[in-house]
Protein backbone atom coordinates (compact mmCIF):
# COMPACT_ATOMS: atom_id res chain seq x y z
CA UNK A 1 0.00 0.00 0.00
CA UNK A 2 2.81 2.43 0.88
CA UNK A 3 4.54 1.77 -2.44
CA UNK A 4 1.35 2.61 -4.32
CA UNK A 5 0.84 5.83 -2.35
CA UNK A 6 4.47 6.86 -2.88
CA UNK A 7 4.09 6.33 -6.61
CA UNK A 8 0.89 8.40 -6.60
CA UNK A 9 2.76 11.24 -4.86
CA UNK A 10 5.72 11.03 -7.24
CA UNK A 11 8.16 9.98 -4.51
CA UNK A 12 10.97 7.42 -4.91
CA UNK A 13 10.29 4.20 -2.98
CA UNK A 14 12.79 1.54 -1.92
CA UNK A 15 11.57 -1.51 0.00
CA UNK A 16 13.56 -3.00 2.89
CA UNK A 17 12.94 -6.52 4.30
CA UNK A 18 11.34 -6.47 7.75
CA UNK A 19 8.88 -8.36 9.95
CA UNK A 20 7.13 -8.01 13.28
CA UNK A 21 8.09 -9.99 16.40
CA UNK A 22 5.41 -9.01 18.93
CA UNK A 23 2.61 -11.47 19.71
CA UNK A 24 3.61 -14.06 17.10
CA UNK A 25 4.29 -17.80 17.25
CA UNK A 26 7.96 -18.71 17.94
CA UNK A 27 8.59 -19.93 14.40
CA UNK A 28 7.20 -16.65 12.99
CA UNK A 29 9.43 -14.66 15.33
CA UNK A 30 12.51 -16.56 14.11
CA UNK A 31 11.53 -16.06 10.46
CA UNK A 32 10.95 -12.34 10.98
CA UNK A 33 14.19 -11.88 12.90
CA UNK A 34 15.97 -13.23 9.83
CA UNK A 35 14.06 -10.68 7.73
CA UNK A 36 15.09 -7.90 10.08
CA UNK A 37 18.75 -8.91 9.84
CA UNK A 38 18.49 -8.90 6.06
CA UNK A 39 16.75 -5.54 6.27
CA UNK A 40 19.59 -4.06 8.32
CA UNK A 41 22.04 -5.05 5.62
CA UNK A 42 19.84 -3.67 2.84
CA UNK A 43 19.25 -0.41 4.72
CA UNK A 44 22.97 -0.02 5.47
CA UNK A 45 23.84 -0.43 1.78
CA UNK A 46 21.09 2.02 0.88
CA UNK A 47 22.41 4.51 3.42
CA UNK A 48 25.96 4.22 2.10
CA UNK A 49 24.66 4.96 -1.39
CA UNK A 50 22.19 7.77 -0.58
CA UNK A 51 24.14 9.44 2.26
CA UNK A 52 21.11 10.91 4.07
CA UNK A 53 21.59 14.00 6.22
CA UNK A 54 18.90 12.86 8.68
CA UNK A 55 16.31 10.11 9.17
CA UNK A 56 12.62 10.61 9.99
CA UNK A 57 11.02 7.44 11.42
CA UNK A 58 7.46 6.87 12.59
CA UNK A 59 7.66 3.44 14.20
CA UNK A 60 6.42 0.06 13.06
CA UNK A 61 8.71 -2.90 12.50
CA UNK A 62 9.71 -1.63 9.03
CA UNK A 63 11.42 1.36 10.68
CA UNK A 64 13.75 -0.73 12.84
CA UNK A 65 16.35 -1.91 10.28
CA UNK A 66 16.47 1.56 8.72
CA UNK A 67 17.00 3.20 12.11
CA UNK A 68 19.74 0.73 13.03
CA UNK A 69 21.50 1.40 9.73
CA UNK A 70 21.22 5.17 10.22
CA UNK A 71 22.66 4.87 13.75
CA UNK A 72 25.59 2.80 12.42
CA UNK A 73 26.22 5.44 9.75
CA UNK A 74 26.02 8.26 12.35
CA UNK A 75 22.95 9.76 10.70
CA UNK A 76 20.87 11.78 13.24
CA UNK A 77 17.41 10.31 13.82
CA UNK A 78 14.10 12.05 14.53
CA UNK A 79 11.51 9.48 15.60
CA UNK A 80 7.87 10.54 15.70
CA UNK A 81 5.17 8.84 17.81
CA UNK A 82 1.81 9.32 16.07
CA UNK A 83 -0.24 7.43 18.70
CA UNK A 84 -0.59 8.21 22.39
CA UNK A 85 1.32 5.15 23.59
CA UNK A 86 4.55 3.92 21.95
CA UNK A 87 4.99 0.40 20.67
CA UNK A 88 8.14 -1.70 20.78
CA UNK A 89 9.61 -0.20 17.60
CA UNK A 90 9.29 3.43 18.72
CA UNK A 91 10.65 2.59 22.16
CA UNK A 92 13.68 0.89 20.56
CA UNK A 93 14.34 3.63 18.00
CA UNK A 94 13.98 6.33 20.67
CA UNK A 95 17.14 4.97 22.35
CA UNK A 96 19.07 5.68 19.14
CA UNK A 97 17.34 8.95 18.22
CA UNK A 98 18.58 12.48 18.73
CA UNK A 99 15.01 13.78 19.16
CA UNK A 100 11.60 12.23 19.83
CA UNK A 101 8.51 14.07 18.60
CA UNK A 102 5.09 13.23 20.06
CA UNK A 103 1.53 14.16 19.19
CA UNK A 104 0.27 15.02 22.71
CA UNK A 105 1.65 16.13 26.05
CA UNK A 106 0.58 12.85 27.69
CA UNK A 107 3.21 10.94 25.68
CA UNK A 108 6.16 12.83 27.19
CA UNK A 109 6.42 10.42 30.12
CA UNK A 110 7.53 7.50 27.92
CA UNK A 111 10.82 9.11 26.86
CA UNK A 112 13.78 11.02 28.32
CA UNK A 113 12.69 14.62 28.83
CA UNK A 114 15.76 16.05 27.09
CA UNK A 115 14.79 14.36 23.80
CA UNK A 116 11.06 15.07 23.66
CA UNK A 117 9.30 17.67 21.50
CA UNK A 118 5.48 17.96 21.42
CA UNK A 119 4.50 18.83 17.86
CA UNK A 120 0.95 17.55 17.36
CA UNK A 121 -0.05 15.25 14.50
CA UNK A 122 0.73 16.58 10.98
CA UNK A 123 -2.03 16.94 8.41
CA UNK A 124 -1.55 17.35 4.68
CA UNK A 125 -1.27 20.83 3.23
CA UNK A 126 -4.41 20.35 1.15
CA UNK A 127 -6.56 20.35 4.29
CA UNK A 128 -5.85 24.00 5.04
CA UNK A 129 -8.37 26.61 3.98
CA UNK A 130 -11.24 24.26 3.06
CA UNK A 131 -14.71 25.81 3.28
CA UNK A 132 -17.61 23.83 4.79
CA UNK A 133 -20.23 25.07 2.32
CA UNK A 134 -17.98 24.50 -0.69
CA UNK A 135 -17.11 21.05 0.60
CA UNK A 136 -20.78 20.06 0.75
CA UNK A 137 -21.38 21.41 -2.73
CA UNK A 138 -18.42 19.49 -4.11
CA UNK A 139 -19.80 16.23 -2.66
CA UNK A 140 -23.35 16.87 -3.86
CA UNK A 141 -24.74 17.31 -0.34
CA UNK A 142 -27.51 19.64 0.80
CA UNK A 143 -26.06 22.68 2.57
CA UNK A 144 -26.92 23.81 6.11
CA UNK A 145 -28.94 26.78 4.90
CA UNK A 146 -31.40 24.55 3.03
CA UNK A 147 -34.59 23.93 5.08
CA UNK A 148 -34.52 20.20 4.22
CA UNK A 149 -30.86 19.78 5.12
CA UNK A 150 -29.88 16.94 7.45
CA UNK A 151 -26.59 16.70 9.34
CA UNK A 152 -23.71 14.97 7.55
CA UNK A 153 -22.27 11.71 8.85
CA UNK A 154 -18.85 10.68 7.53
CA UNK A 155 -18.12 6.95 7.73
CA UNK A 156 -14.59 5.83 6.92
CA UNK A 157 -12.22 2.96 7.56
CA UNK A 158 -8.92 3.80 5.88
CA UNK A 159 -7.68 2.80 2.44
CA UNK A 160 -8.69 -0.86 2.87
CA UNK A 161 -11.83 -0.11 4.84
CA UNK A 162 -13.21 -1.42 8.13
CA UNK A 163 -15.46 -4.40 7.53
CA UNK A 164 -17.27 -4.42 10.86
CA UNK A 165 -18.14 -0.72 10.49
CA UNK A 166 -19.27 -1.22 6.90
CA UNK A 167 -21.43 -4.20 7.87
CA UNK A 168 -22.97 -2.48 10.87
CA UNK A 169 -23.83 0.60 8.78
CA UNK A 170 -25.23 -1.58 6.00
CA UNK A 171 -27.56 -3.27 8.48
CA UNK A 172 -29.21 0.02 9.49
CA UNK A 173 -28.52 2.17 6.44
CA UNK A 174 -32.14 3.15 5.73
CA UNK A 175 -32.69 4.25 9.33
CA UNK A 176 -29.46 6.26 9.37
CA UNK A 177 -30.39 7.98 6.11
CA UNK A 178 -33.61 9.16 7.76
CA UNK A 179 -31.39 10.95 10.30
CA UNK A 180 -28.52 12.23 8.16
CA UNK A 181 -26.79 12.59 4.84
CA UNK A 182 -24.01 10.00 4.70
CA UNK A 183 -20.57 10.14 3.06
CA UNK A 184 -19.28 6.57 3.17
CA UNK A 185 -15.65 5.76 2.31
CA UNK A 186 -15.91 1.97 2.35
CA UNK A 187 -12.41 0.91 1.33
CA UNK A 188 -11.69 -1.14 -1.77
CA UNK A 189 -12.28 -4.61 -0.27
CA UNK A 190 -15.96 -4.03 0.56
CA UNK A 191 -16.76 -1.72 -2.33
CA UNK A 192 -18.59 -4.25 -4.59
CA UNK A 193 -21.35 -5.02 -2.07
CA UNK A 194 -21.47 -1.42 -0.77
CA UNK A 195 -22.13 -0.23 -4.32
CA UNK A 196 -24.89 -2.84 -4.69
CA UNK A 197 -26.41 -1.71 -1.38
CA UNK A 198 -26.40 1.89 -2.59
CA UNK A 199 -28.00 1.04 -5.93
CA UNK A 200 -30.84 -0.84 -4.20
CA UNK A 201 -31.89 2.16 -2.09
CA UNK A 202 -35.10 4.08 -2.84
CA UNK A 203 -34.40 7.25 -4.81
CA UNK A 204 -35.12 9.64 -1.94
CA UNK A 205 -32.60 7.85 0.35
CA UNK A 206 -30.07 7.25 -2.41
CA UNK A 207 -29.88 11.05 -2.87
CA UNK A 208 -28.60 11.36 0.73
CA UNK A 209 -25.94 8.66 0.36
CA UNK A 210 -22.53 9.36 -1.17
CA UNK A 211 -20.44 6.18 -1.25
CA UNK A 212 -16.83 5.87 -2.46
CA UNK A 213 -14.28 3.04 -2.41
CA UNK A 214 -11.51 5.51 -1.56
CA UNK A 215 -10.88 9.24 -1.41
CA UNK A 216 -7.48 10.89 -1.64
CA UNK A 217 -7.48 14.55 -2.66
CA UNK A 218 -11.20 14.71 -1.89
CA UNK A 219 -10.79 13.42 1.68
CA UNK A 220 -10.41 16.96 2.94
CA UNK A 221 -13.80 17.88 1.49
CA UNK A 222 -15.42 14.93 3.28
CA UNK A 223 -13.89 15.90 6.63
CA UNK A 224 -14.78 19.57 6.19
CA UNK A 225 -18.38 18.78 5.22
CA UNK A 226 -19.20 16.45 8.12
CA UNK A 227 -20.96 17.06 11.44
CA UNK A 228 -19.99 13.68 12.89
CA UNK A 229 -17.53 10.94 11.95
CA UNK A 230 -17.78 7.17 12.45
CA UNK A 231 -14.35 5.59 12.13
CA UNK A 232 -11.50 3.60 13.65
CA UNK A 233 -9.15 5.24 16.17
CA UNK A 234 -5.85 5.10 14.31
CA UNK A 235 -3.23 7.77 14.89
CA UNK A 236 -4.62 10.07 12.18
CA UNK A 237 -7.74 10.65 14.30
CA UNK A 238 -5.51 12.57 16.74
CA UNK A 239 -4.67 15.06 14.00
CA UNK A 240 -7.37 15.16 11.35
CA UNK A 241 -10.45 15.18 13.60
CA UNK A 242 -9.12 18.03 15.81
CA UNK A 243 -7.96 19.98 12.73
CA UNK A 244 -11.54 20.02 11.41
CA UNK A 245 -13.17 20.18 14.85
CA UNK A 246 -15.04 17.01 13.89
CA UNK A 247 -16.66 15.03 16.74
CA UNK A 248 -16.60 11.27 16.30
CA UNK A 249 -17.88 7.86 17.22
CA UNK A 250 -14.65 5.87 17.45
CA UNK A 251 -14.54 2.08 17.04
CA UNK A 252 -11.03 0.84 17.94
CA UNK A 253 -9.74 -1.97 15.75
CA UNK A 254 -9.72 -4.95 18.14
CA UNK A 255 -6.56 -6.54 16.67
CA UNK A 256 -4.29 -3.47 16.85
CA UNK A 257 -2.91 -4.35 20.30
CA UNK A 258 -4.22 -1.45 22.44
CA UNK A 259 -3.04 1.60 20.48
CA UNK A 260 -6.46 2.45 19.05
CA UNK A 261 -8.25 1.91 22.35
CA UNK A 262 -5.85 4.32 24.07
CA UNK A 263 -6.32 6.89 21.28
CA UNK A 264 -10.12 6.60 21.47
CA UNK A 265 -10.18 6.89 25.24
CA UNK A 266 -7.92 9.97 25.11
CA UNK A 267 -10.34 11.78 22.78
CA UNK A 268 -13.45 10.51 24.58
CA UNK A 269 -12.01 11.56 27.95
CA UNK A 270 -11.81 15.13 26.64
CA UNK A 271 -15.45 15.18 25.58
CA UNK A 272 -14.59 15.21 21.86
CA UNK A 273 -15.67 11.67 20.95
CA UNK A 274 -17.64 8.60 21.98
CA UNK A 275 -16.07 5.12 21.97
CA UNK A 276 -17.94 2.01 20.82
CA UNK A 277 -16.36 -1.43 21.06
CA UNK A 278 -16.24 -3.44 17.85
CA UNK A 279 -18.16 -6.43 19.22
CA UNK A 280 -21.05 -4.20 20.37
CA UNK A 281 -21.27 -2.21 17.14
CA UNK A 282 -24.29 -3.97 15.53
CA UNK A 283 -26.45 -3.38 18.63
CA UNK A 284 -25.23 0.05 19.70
CA UNK A 285 -24.54 1.88 16.43
CA UNK A 286 -28.05 3.08 15.57
CA UNK A 287 -29.00 4.20 19.13
CA UNK A 288 -25.70 6.07 19.44
CA UNK A 289 -26.14 7.85 16.11
CA UNK A 290 -29.75 8.75 16.95
CA UNK A 291 -28.67 10.20 20.28
CA UNK A 292 -25.83 12.29 18.85
CA UNK A 293 -27.35 13.41 15.54
CA UNK A 294 -30.55 14.40 17.35
CA UNK A 295 -28.73 16.63 19.83
CA UNK A 296 -27.24 19.61 17.99
CA UNK A 297 -26.19 21.25 21.26
CA UNK A 298 -24.09 18.25 22.29
CA UNK A 299 -22.56 17.98 18.82
CA UNK A 300 -21.65 21.66 19.00
CA UNK A 301 -19.96 21.18 22.36
CA UNK A 302 -18.07 18.12 21.09
CA UNK A 303 -16.97 20.10 18.04
CA UNK A 304 -15.55 22.85 20.27
CA UNK A 305 -13.74 20.34 22.48
CA UNK A 306 -12.30 18.53 19.44
CA UNK A 307 -11.18 21.78 17.82
CA UNK A 308 -9.43 22.85 21.03
CA UNK A 309 -7.06 19.86 20.60
CA UNK A 310 -5.86 20.94 17.14
CA UNK A 311 -2.22 21.75 16.39
CA UNK A 312 -2.37 23.02 12.80
CA UNK A 313 1.37 23.80 12.69
CA UNK A 314 2.45 20.20 13.47
CA UNK A 315 3.83 19.44 10.00
CA UNK A 316 5.87 22.66 9.95
CA UNK A 317 7.28 21.96 13.42
CA UNK A 318 8.33 18.43 12.45
CA UNK A 319 9.91 19.69 9.23
CA UNK A 320 11.82 22.41 11.08
CA UNK A 321 13.17 19.89 13.60
CA UNK A 322 14.23 17.53 10.83
CA UNK A 323 16.00 20.34 8.98
CA UNK A 324 17.74 21.35 12.18
CA UNK A 325 19.08 17.81 12.66
CA UNK A 326 20.18 17.64 9.04
CA UNK A 327 22.29 20.78 9.48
Amino acid sequence: MEERLAAWAGLPFMAVPAGGVHGLAPWQVVRNLVKLIRGCGAAYRLGRRERPAALFATGGYASVPVALAAWALRVPILVYLPDIEPGLAVRAIARLAARVAVSVEDSRSYFPARKVLVTGYPVRAGFHGLDRVAARVSLGLVSDDDPVARPVLLVMGGSRGARSINRALGGVLEQVLELAQVVHVSGELDWPWVAQRRDALPAVLKARYRAFPYLHDEMGWALAAADLALCRAGASTLGELPFFGLPAVLVPYPHAWRYQRVNADWLAGRGAAVRLDDERLPEELLPTLRRLLGDRARLGEMRERMGALARPDAAARLAAELQSLAK
